[in-house]
């Protein structure tokens, strides 16, 4: 049977990585008091660097950003393709007269 992962409040997140980072205890120590995985600690870690700009990586609003203009160059593919036929079509037309 697996388990579905628990969703951590943001505030959750960051209270874990504040204390992760003042090294006063090991970060197991430190996932287990918050009843977490040390990998998953590590992850929230990681995951702070990124966004603060420490750490080599893709922030949340880069990665968004990113998916908007994905989806903006699919619309104006679609919307190309749909031209490109229209002329076709209307050609066809012209060579015809």
């Amino acid at each position: 049977m697996c388990t579905i992962p628990k969703a951590f409040p943001a505030e959750f997140h960051a209270d874990g990585v504040a204390v992760a980072r003042k090294r006063e205890a090991p970060l197991n120590q430190i996932a287990k008091d918050f009843g977490i995985s040390e990998a998953t600690l590590h992850a929230w870690l990681k995951k702070a660097d990124v966004e603060e700009g420490v750490g080599p990586g893709m922030t949340e609003a880069d990665a968004k950003e990113l998916r908007e203009y994905k989806g903006r160059v699919r619309l104006l593919e679609q919307e190309n393709e749909i031209l490109r036929r229209a002329a076709i079509y209307l050609g066809r037309g012209l060579n015809q007269k």
